[in-house]
């Protein structure tokens, strides 16, 4: 039998009295793909950088390629073959791609003099090993996200990589960029590199993993083989909890539209889009993410104004020249980019839920009310379940799950006739998914309430939307009822 590349055992970590992990194990074959899963919180990330040599573990044992690793720095860690491919990359956006790729080889050769024409030959090497094509003469800053990400497995293979670990490496990239990067961790596996992919996304885990390793609450759960398992063994080991998914039906719609658009276009993004929303139904738009639905979203909202064409509300046209126009028509936008567009994340999570609505939060005096504040604030939490202690604290502090209920809580607090969410569960784990899920569907039975959801997660909208719109090239190119339509149509469409 062949031996362990790693072999974690009995490993546990605290932070001030506070258990990160415990006697948590985990065994990497050489060339395995292998899918660590779980909650944010669970210890993932902890685990990894115990691997890594940026935490000492408090007790039990590392071995990597036969050896005992005991107190173990991060070069000491790229020396063994270990490699970390973080969400953020960690390369240097004002330098080129020949610099990334060479800077850490002449910083290990203590070398006092830089040759440009060496540092090219490293960075052509580097990216000749994964047949990456790029200017090596680009600053990385301008680079899409899938090509920094290439720029960084470039980098890792330079150190004769032995395991790449990606944390969570396909949040921002596009369907199509997630194939390529699949593509490119099957070719590392034919090299015998094996990877830890780190991801929650469970098309990902059955796709490209062949073996699992799911925490919770810092715990191990289970680990097995990919084939073994399902959605619902996989949603239940990630939560604890039991889901009874339920397709969206629009129950009680109104009879004309509250939301309508003729002729809408936004120069060199999208032209002449038409569509009715009414109350009470959630309409979903997909695309590629050059397809112009975030543009169409942010148009819609007034913060890309359209250039041409007609909005109505309620069957009369109005004027979305800026966000306060869209508020004022109530209309209300939960963004794609969440922590920076959607929330102050150092003010607290009761300032961000009432930032909206301050203006009616106002004695008759003028002043604030502040009692009538605290208990707008207690409402929306206890709405929408946001989990914390208290809310004075700094968004900052919650998960990325919580986070968005708070973006929700603000818009729904300003009692919107129509809600836009771009990417609504982008970066949040799986039981926060299905719960904003929950909320939406509730919100359109229960409140009247028009829903758009913007998002190439398929199963998100076919389940969540009752109506299905897809843009491809700035265009409608198809819509029909979500019952009318599957995944495999619905990607012919936007291919």
């Amino acid at each position: 039998m062949a031996q362990a590349l790693l072999k974690v055992e009995k490993v546990n970590k605290s932070f001030a009295g506070v258990h990160a992990l415990k006697d948590v194990s985990l065994e990497i074959m050489p060339g395995e793909i292998h899918c660590l899963a779980g909650e944010n919180g669970c210890g993932k990330s902890t685990l990894i950088k115990i691997i890594s040599g940026v935490y000492q573990r408090d007790s039990g044992t590392v071995e990597f390629d036969g050896k005992q690793l005991g107190k173990i720095t991060p070069i000491e860690a790229i020396t063994s073959g270990i490699q970390v491919i973080y969400q953020d990359f960690s390369i240097f956006p004002n330098l080129t791609v020949m610099e990334n790729l060479a800077f850490n080889t002449e910083l290990a050769a203590k070398r006092r003099i830089v040759s440009k024409k060496r540092m090219r030959q490293i960075a052509e090497e580097a990216v000749a090993k994964i047949n990456f094509q790029v200017d090596l003469d680009a600053l990385v800053g301008t680079l899409s996200v899938a090509e920094k990400q290439m720029v960084a497995i470039s980098r890792a293979l330079m150190f004769n990589a032995k395991l790449i670990i990606m944390d969570e490496p396909t949040t921002a990239l596009t369907r199509k960029e997630v194939q390529a990067l699949f593509d490119i961790i099957l070719k590392l596996k034919a090299q015998g590199i094996a990877i830890l992919f780190v991801s929650h996304k469970l098309d990902e885990v059955f796709e490209i993993s062949e073996r699992f390793t799911i925490f919770r609450s810092g715990e191990l759960v289970v680990t097995g083989n990919t084939k073994d398992l399902d959605d619902k063994k996989f949603t239940y080991y990630m939560t604890g909890r039991e889901f009874n998914d339920k397709t969206f039906v629009a129950e009680k719609v109104t009879e004309q539209p509250i939301l309508e658009t003729k002729g809408l276009s936004l120069e060199g993004h999208f032209s002449d889009v038409s569509f009715q929303l009414r109350g009470g139904e959630i309409l979903g738009i997909t695309g590629l993410l050059d397809s112009g639905r975030t543009e169409l979203a942010l148009s819609l909202f007034g913060i890309r104004p359209a250039t041409s064409g007609t909005i109505l509300r309620d069957g009369k046209p109005v004027q979305i020249r800026s966000a306060q126009d869209a508020i004022h028509a109530k209309i209300g936008l939960v963004p794609e980019d969440r922590l920076s567009e959607g929330l102050f994340l150092t003010q607290s999570i009761g300032d961000n839920i009432v930032i909206s609505e301050i203006d009616r939060l106002k004695t008759p005096a003028g002043t604030y009310d502040r009692k009538r504040r605290n208990q707008e604030v207690a409402d929306w939490v206890s709405e929408l379940s946001i989990a914390t202690p208290d809310p004075n604290n700094a968004a900052s502090t919650l998960s990325g799950g919580n986070q968005q209920r708070i973006v929700l809580a603000k818009w729904l607090a300003c009692q919107p006739d129509v809600l836009i969410l771009n990417g609504p569960t982008v970066g949040v784990d799986i039981g926060s998914k299905h719960d904003i899920h929950a909320i939406l569907q509730k919100l359109a039975r229960e409140t009247g309430i028009g829903i758009i959801i913007i998002s190439d997660d398929l199963p998100e909208v076919l389940e969540n939307c009752s109506r299905l719109m897809i843009l491809k090239d700035g265009r409608i190119v198809h819509e029909s009822s979500t019952q009318d339509i599957d995944e495999k149509t619905v990607l012919s469409y936007m291919m």
